[in-house]
């Protein structure tokens, strides 16, 4: 991958950012997601993003500097065929709306993560059996 920087594989690296990814969704099961929805998503798509960057790191690589998360999902699509189109779509559009968030104050309605919630789950799912495999 010319566009990510090639690095050594990190077992135990990986295995730490897996452990604050599950910290994470097992917060945002303690939270009213209808209540707060834009900040559910914000964290929803750091979890995705983590997971996409120990995936990348057990294979050797790593994304930095301006435009890194489109790296690492461009990576995952091209490299992780069990991906479905619709999923990218999803991780790619959280990305967007967690840039807004950050920078430009955006709000997003209560239905945002109803209408996504399936590819969210999946993405998630199908990331951490990817690194689980990886580091057995």
């Amino acid at each position: 991958m010319e566009e990510l920087i090639r690095v050594t594989p990190n077992k135990e690296r990986a295995r730490h950012i897996l452990k604050i990814a599950e910290m994470t969704i097992e917060r945002i099961r303690r939270v009213d997601i209808n209540e707060f929805v834009t900040l559910t998503t914000k964290d929803y798509y750091d979890v995705i993003k983590e997971l996409m960057t120990a995936v990348a790191l057990l294979d050797g690589y790593k994304s930095e500097g301006e435009g890194a998360h489109k790296k690492l999902i461009e990576y995952i699509e091209i490299k992780y065929k069990e991906f479905k189109k619709h999923e990218i779509q999803t991780i790619d559009d959280m990305r967007e709306k967690r840039n807004r968030i950050y920078y430009e104050g955006l709000f997003l309605p209560e239905d945002y993560l109803d209408k996504r919630r399936e590819d969210i789950k999946s993405a998630i799912t199908k990331l951490k059996q990817i690194i689980i495999k990886k580091l057995l």
